[in-house]
């Protein structure tokens, strides 16, 4: 693999662009010349209290990614930089910015006050970010590029939670024309829907939780079981709460015959655990089938 690239970054803008989402716009080392694909993942370090600017590791890396990632771990916990993933929503090659979506869950969404406990720091950073503002970037690299294949497939279905909206509107909107798509996407809310600028067929479908908690109810699955899937082969693409993208891939092949092959899943996040918990056994075998699916390709 390629060294991964581990820069500063700093806010050049904040928009809050529904009641739930906060979209940032960031300029640093290195976006002169980034590399972009549509569900563009990479990871961004926020600050512990008390600094203005993520600790990094020493550069003695060698920019070799397995090295800095253990001097990463090696700092004192309470100067080690919290570390999450996020997805590129969009790169200005004019003014070299990259832009993130952030989700403003817990009480630091419109629902509760700002800095609540439930509210974990990236969304206590992203609710309170301001223009200069200071993060780092791991990554991204292009080694995990994984383009959807719509030459392959007849039409695509892409389902998942609000924290699969910045992904989705990067794939349809990367979409050639005469592809048929569907995207199933659960909110809290219709103030929380979007729009896409796409050459695609698209047709979407918006789920509403109405005041429910994310993650681990039937209202996106339910949408999913009652939606008429076009004649052909489809391509899946899943994400969100990982129990609920585990719901609706065994709908997809056990009720609706697909094989796996035909279906890209990623859990982005678990109901009352964080990316600092230990993967469960769930997460474990959904790891090993994605590192087989790359393996062996998508079919």
């Amino acid at each position: 693999m390629t060294a991964v690239p581990v820069a500063f970054i700093q806010v050049t803008d904040v928009a809050r662009i529904t009641p739930h989402m906060v979209r940032i716009s960031f300029a640093g080392e290195g976006l002169d010349a980034f590399p972009t694909w549509p569900d563009q993942q990479l990871k961004l370090l926020f600050p512990r209290p008390g600094q203005s600017a993520p600790r990094l590791p020493e550069a003695s890396a060698g920019g070799d990614a397995m090295r800095w990632y253990q001097a990463y771990l090696a700092l004192p916990e309470d100067e080690r930089p919290w570390m999450r993933s996020y997805t590129v929503r969009s790169y200005d090659p004019q003014r070299h910015w990259l832009t993130v979506d952030f989700v403003l869950h817990g009480a630091a969404g419109p629902d509760g006050p700002a800095g609540a406990p439930e509210s974990g720091p990236a969304t206590r950073w992203a609710a309170a970010a301001a223009v200069g503002d200071t993060l780092a970037r791991y990554g991204p690299s292009a080694d995990y590029a994984r383009p959807l294949p719509t030459a392959s497939a007849d039409w695509l279905l892409l389902a998942g939670d609000e924290t699969a909206l910045p992904a989705i509107g990067s794939l349809v909107e990367s979409l050639p024309p005469g592809i048929r798509a569907l995207a199933c996407i659960e909110v809290d809310g219709a103030a929380d829907e979007q729009t896409f600028t796409t050459r695609a067929d698209l047709t979407v479908h918006w789920v509403h939780r109405d005041g429910a908690p994310p993650g681990g109810g039937e209202a996106l699955p339910a949408a999913v079981r009652a939606l008429s899937f076009p004649a052909g082969a489809p391509f899946v693409w899943l994400a969100g709460e990982a129990g609920t993208v585990r719901t609706l891939r065994r709908h997809l092949v056990a009720q609706r015959g697909l094989d796996k092959r035909q279906i890209d899943f990623t859990g982005y996040w678990r109901r009352r655990l964080s990316q600092d918990d230990a993967p469960t056994e769930e997460d474990l075998a959904e790891a090993r089938e994605r590192v087989e699916a790359a393996r062996t390709g998508r079919g």
